[in-house]
């Protein structure tokens, strides 16, 4: 019955939420300039030293695109953003993949970090602009969600392919082509930007954005619980090699983890979507989600042969459900609707970040103490994210509270 309400409003949903996730799903699994660019580095003659630092220039990017594009999609408007960065990503990859000099490669790696996952913002905000309804703002979330991961196993399984048969500047084109489709899809199908709807629009309240403990404590949380989602691409690979497995093993437990999310995501999508329903916060699925990704990619820590390792991954991927629809429906809820697009950029940048700490954090804790250290820092990070839920889930109920005497006064 519940996955027969789910289609029922899937069939509702306007046609500017159908064509947003699209272009979630094709930027997604024509991503590639992200897992194949240290590859096309070494390519062009670069050391793998100096891939490397030229890659962290792709970390730096991305931080810096998620907080500007959610700050201007407030300021110039939500549609006119999304076409300016997916037309920005359709000019800079093709030329990225033919720099040669090193200051070219440089600002080429920049722009590309900087337009990689800077939709994810304006989406966000779209989606709550479209759908005031919560139950539904959560419906799309999961399909978000599948859409994501369904492109980036297609990403991984067919860049090899491309990349063996056609080189991996082809990859740099495809990726740029595909953020051209999906601009023109955006300008076709989604409604021209309203600024004067909400003059607050034109001067964001930076000072309310800077101070609001529940944005930050959310950030915080979101920090925590998505620096264990990415052990899956930095701690489960050192983890693997110190084990000797093959680099075959790795793709199994990317299989297991696609596996996962395309059985869960219709499973639980429908049932957590109505969770969602009314006006407080889901704080608790954020607990959850970071509770379950620290055990789940925590065990990992403790795995020694493919099938373990790829039961972690298929543990932890309720966690990623939960993570994914339960910080979106925090983010809905205590977002003022003229800085939703700064509140999603702020949000946004937690993932960026965590991308940066999770290596680091998983390096060292196997050459400190092994594979054990890695699955307790693992779960004490998840731990700390579910602690960071109360303070938040506390402030929230606060919030509410004062709201409602407020509005009926």
């Amino acid at each position: 019955m519940s996955v027969i309400v789910l289609r029922t409003r899937t069939d509702r949903w306007p046609p500017g939420i159908r064509a947003l996730l699209v272009t979630t799903l094709v930027t997604r699994s024509a991503g590639f300039s992200y897992p194949f660019l240290t590859y096309h580095l070494s390519d062009i003659g670069y050391s793998a030293t100096m891939a490397g630092q030229i890659a962290s220039l792709f970390g730096v990017g991305w931080l810096v695109g998620q907080l500007t594009t959610g700050w201007a999609a407030d300021r110039f408007g939500r549609r006119r953003v999304l076409v300016t960065v997916l037309t920005t990503a359709a000019f800079a990859l093709p030329l990225l993949a033919q720099a040669r000099d090193l200051d070219m490669v440089c600002i080429g790696t920049f722009i590309a970090g900087t337009v990689y996952d800077a939709p994810r913002p304006v989406i966000t905000s779209l989606i709550a602009e479209l759908l005031p309804d919560p139950a539904r703002q959560a419906a799309v979330s999961g399909w978000r969600y599948g859409a994501v991961n369904v492109g980036a196993a297609f990403t991984g399984a067919a860049g090899g392919l491309l990349a063996s048969a056609a080189g991996y500047a082809a990859l740099f084109w495809l990726n740029g082509a595909a953020s051209a489709m999906c601009a023109l899809a955006v300008v076709r199908v989604l409604p021209p930007d309203r600024l004067a709807a909400d003059p607050r629009a034109l001067t964001p309240d930076q000072p309310r954005l800077r101070l609001d403990p529940l944005l930050w404590l959310l950030w915080a949380a979101s920090l925590c619980a998505l620096t264990c989602a990415s052990d899956m691409f930095s701690a489960l690979p050192l983890l693997m090699q110190s084990d000797r497995l093959p680099a075959t093993s790795y793709g199994w437990t990317q299989v297991a983890n696609s596996a996962a999310v395309l059985i869960l995501t219709p499973l639980l999508t429908p049932w957590l979507s109505r969770l969602c329903a009314g006006h407080r916060p889901r704080v608790g699925m954020l607990a959850l989600s970071s509770l379950l990704l620290g055990a789940g990619m925590g065990s990992a820590g403790l795995a020694h042969t493919t099938w373990q390792y790829s039961a972690a991954v298929g543990a932890a991927v309720p966690g990623e459900i939960l993570l994914y629809l339960g910080a979106s429906d925090v983010l809905s809820k205590i977002s003022p609707p003229h800085l939703r697009g700064a509140y999603a950029g702020v949000w946004g940048s937690s993932l960026a970040v965590a991308v940066i700490v999770a290596p680091v954090l998983a390096s060292w804790s196997l050459a400190t103490g092994g594979g054990e250290l890695v699955a307790l820092t693992t779960l004490a990070t998840g731990v700390l994210g579910a602690a960071l839920s109360a303070p938040l889930a506390a402030l929230a109920r606060v919030r509410a509270a004062f709201t409602s005497t407020h509005l009926e006064e």
